[in-house]
């Protein structure tokens, strides 16, 4: 994955929203993502993700990230999700305490 982003923070609030978010998605888990723009995303968490710096096409450096989700009965399936762009996270297991 390359460096650009569109949106990138600086905030220390929006940043920690983004690290809270990361903990709430463990490997494995099974999650609904519900976007800012109204959409959501049904999957399982692939890897937890991480925040890291990027730069947006102003040159902008910030901190987001993003999160892969599979979905075992569609094969090949897959989505990448800007951190950012995550309102709320619903788990539809319960795999919070037990990441492998």
């Amino acid at each position: 994955m390359g460096r650009l982003a569109e949106n990138v923070y600086t905030d220390p609030a929006q940043i920690r929203h983004l690290k809270a978010l990361v903990e709430e998605l463990p490997a494995n888990g099974h999650v609904v993502l519900l976007l800012n723009d109204g959409r959501s995303y049904d999957g399982v968490v692939c890897a937890r993700p991480n925040v890291q710096m990027f730069r947006d096409e102003d040159d902008n450096e910030g901190i987001n990230g993003v999160v892969r989700l599979e979905r075992p009965d569609v094969p090949y399936w897959n989505c990448y999700v800007w951190l950012g762009d995550i309102r709320r996270v619903e788990h539809l297991d319960c795999s919070l305490g037990s990441e492998n």
